[in-house]
């Protein structure tokens, strides 16, 4: 006889993991005790050697489907006669490295409940078991037991309490566990909710995470004042769609997006319209896709199942503010905009928005890592010291680093706002507070100005500045788990680099941590600043002024003076500015009414267009690809063939300097790497050469992954 200790670590408390092992055990006589520790789950069985080496393979075999096992650590110590297996109370008297789950949609089985006449759960939109349901949104600590959940607050009734209790059955301490006689319940009824929709009226819905704006995507006055009374121009709503079959009439579905769509954590994923007319135009605007989503709560099922038809489903906030997430707050912010609140009395712990992820390289790059992904760790390759990264001014997201993982919030938002700010500060305390975690060192972006580092150089605890693109670069080097050398390939809008310039077309040589900067964009002038960053014919207008002189912008005296003097036009050598520029010069867009518009708008024109033609941009120097393409926009050449070949130039010049470097490994990394057509056609083309190419998945390319490199650089230099 032997005894054999298992611990694992990773998300596996909240989903059934515990009574898995119960039934696991007990099928194999085995004896012994499991539960929930503060670092993860762990399991002791005595039994015969050979059935022992049976339970550890069924263990990770047979786990439960929503399980991530991080780490799996085993012994064999002598046997001390345990007489039964039993589930055990939870012990927090461990250092906190437990991964919490993401709020889960909807399981096949809770919903099969949910509209079966004959079931006690019939209708009840709060239904849920381990496989699914909110986790992330209601967690106040860990372990997670109902104590330390915001439902603490109902008491469980005889029946719940039942299946509680039973480690066979599917309820077995689902911790949100709860039915119409002793649950949550809602401020109106559904149908009430249905009808305003199917009026064109504003429906505050309070989600899982949050409130969201829904309108009748089909009603363009509803949609158009939805866009007026939130102050959101242009950038394209996402869609609840009420069912699958009704995503793929109004949008092309691959197999792989449909599985994004179905999947646990439910994402809005960005498709391809398929035509089809009934969509408002107002809804994508100008995007080339729609981003859509399917019902992933109790709630929304009924509620689509009412209305029947698709919905604009977006953050229940003004713009620029984060989401609201209490029912006063949500009535005294959304006064105004929104006709009719749904709401219920189940709190939520933190705001946590709709996470946004598109299929690239035939698989998942998330967008906005939120519901469904945060707070799940990455595990990177080495052991890191204690730091508290608190990322970009915009998208931010903040994260900290303990052992081997990277545990990353939620997306939070531009910090431009007291409102965004609060939520910033509010999500560090909620990490530090979740995990008993002592930060050593605050890793920061160098930009003097931006509100996360002014943040940290508040805190007197010592800081360590990241410059903005290594940590881009280190962020997708740390999730693929990239060893050794590699270039990293940084483009992106803005960063403050390490010269006091504007950088955001950046080569790094890296090792160990070491950034050699061994080429980059051309420079030029940004004339306004800021301004250009919303103006694009700006940028186009510096670039005119270096290739062809003063003359070549005579019709705006105010720009020329400023280049010329040097005043409010600070250097850059930002690749998302060169796409602005190209866009103002090809006439797909002057300016953008949101970050990356001209951009996107610039990759939509291409089309279905295919050619291998690109512009000169021979070491990244742009004056002749500027003036190719002032002379194909003159002589009518079509936009989208202009962008194609603009495009292609960025791609060559990716690959030439990567031979150059010598490099095998490339990382792609920052904003501009959003841009399907760029990525794609880079990565292929690379690997054609022999390269092996590194993109980021479960963490965003643009700000948003921001804190995971710079966690893992902090602690580089710090250590």
């Amino acid at each position: 006889m032997q005894r054999l200790r298992v611990t694992l670590t990773g998300a596996v408390q909240g989903v059934g993991f515990r009574p898995f092992v119960y039934r696991l055990a007990t099928s194999l006589r085995l004896n012994g005790w499991v539960l929930n520790s503060s670092s993860g789950l762990t399991v002791e069985v005595e039994g015969e050697p050979a059935i022992l080496d049976e339970f550890l393979a069924r263990l990770h075999r047979e786990k439960p489907a929503p399980s991530v096992i991080l780490t799996s650590e085993s012994s064999r110590l002598a046997p001390v006669g345990f007489d039964r297996f039993e589930i055990r109370t939870s012990n927090d008297a461990e250092e906190k490295t437990v991964a919490i789950l993401p709020d889960l949609a909807t399981c096949g089985d809770c919903l099969r409940e949910l509209f079966d006449p004959a079931n006690r759960r019939y209708h009840y939109p709060f239904t849920n078991c381990t496989n699914c349901g909110p986790r992330y949104s209601i967690v106040e600590n860990v372990p997670y037991d109902r104590p330390r959940t915001t439902m603490k607050i109902f008491t469980l009734c005889p029946a719940c309490r039942h299946e509680y209790e039973d480690p066979r059955d599917r309820r077995f301490h689902a911790q949100p566990n709860a039915c119409p006689v002793c649950g949550p319940r809602l401020s109106m009824p559904i149908e009430k909710a249905a009808r305003a929709l199917l009026d064109g009226r504003i429906l505050a819905l309070k989600g899982i995470g949050g409130f969201q704006l829904l309108v009748d995507a089909r009603n363009e006055d509803a949609v158009v004042r939805l866009r007026h009374l939130k102050a959101r121009e242009e950038k394209p709503f996402a869609l609840m769609m009420p069912s699958l079959e009704m995503a793929r009439k109004y949008c092309m579905v691959s197999e792989a997006e449909r599985a994004l769509l179905e999947s646990p954590a439910a994402p809005i994923v960005l498709l391809t319209p398929s035509g089809e007319p009934g969509i408002a135009p107002s809804v994508a605007k100008s995007s080339p896709y729609i981003g859509v989503m399917l019902p992933y709560s109790p709630l929304h099922h009924l509620l689509m199942r009412e209305a029947a038809i698709p919905l604009v489903a977006t953050s229940g906030n003004r713009s620029d503010e984060p989401i609201a997430i209490d029912n006063e707050e949500a009535r005294r912010r959304l006064d105004g905009i929104a006709d009719v609140f749904l709401m219920h009395d189940r709190p939520i712990a933190r705001p946590c928005d709709d996470s946004v992820v598109r299929l690239a390289r035939g698989r998942e790059m998330v967008l906005r890592r939120a519901r469904g992904y945060a707070p799940m760790p990455v595990r990177v390759g080495r052991t890191l010291d204690p730091v508290l990264a608190v990322g970009a001014h915009l998208k931010n997201a903040v994260a900290i680093a303990i052992s081997h993982q990277v545990y990353v919030s939620q997306h939070i938002g531009d910090l431009d706002t007291v409102e965004a700010r609060e939520t910033f500060e509010r999500a560090i305390h909620d990490l530090c507070r979740l995990y008993r975690f002592e930060p050593r060192v605050i890793a920061c972006d160098m930009h003097p100005d931006y509100a996360s580092s002014q943040w940290a150089r508040a805190s007197g605890l010592p800081v360590v500045e990241i410059q903005h693109h290594e940590a881009h670069a280190a962020s997708c080097a740390a999730e693929n788990d990239v060893r050794g050398e590699y270039l990293g390939v940084s483009w992106d809008g803005t960063g403050y680099g390490r010269d006091a310039t504007i950088w955001g077309g950046e080569f790094f040589a890296a090792r160990n941590g070491v950034f050699d900067r061994i080429a980059h964009l051309r420079t030029f002038k940004l004339p306004g600043g800021e301004a250009a960053v919303k103006e694009g014919w700006r940028s186009a207008a510096s670039l005119l002024y270096e290739v062809e002189g003063a003359t070549a912008i005579a019709d705006t005296p105010a720009i020329a003076r400023m280049l010329e003097r040097g005043v409010n036009a600070p250097v850059t050598s930002s690749v998302g500015r060169l796409f602005d520029a190209v866009a103002a010069l090809s006439g797909v867009a002057r300016e953008s009414r949101f970050e990356g518009q001209a951009a996107m708008l610039l990759e939509r024109a291409i089309g279905s267009i295919e050619t291998r033609e690109a512009y000169p941009l021979k070491d990244g120097d742009w004056a002749e690809l500027i003036n190719a393409v002032r002379r194909d926009a003159r002589a009518g050449v079509e936009p989208g063939l202009i962008s194609a070949r603009f495009h292609n130039a960025l791609v060559v010049w990716i690959v030439e300097t990567a031979a150059a470097s010598g490099i095998r490994q490339v990382v792609l990394s920052g904003g501009c790497f959003q841009n399907r057509y760029l990525m794609e056609h880079a990565v292929a083309l690379l690997e054609a050469r022999g390269h092996v190419v590194f993109t980021h998945q479960r963490v965003s390319p643009n700000d948003g992954g921001i804190a995971l490199g710079q966690a893992v650089l902090a602690s580089s230099t710090s250590g």
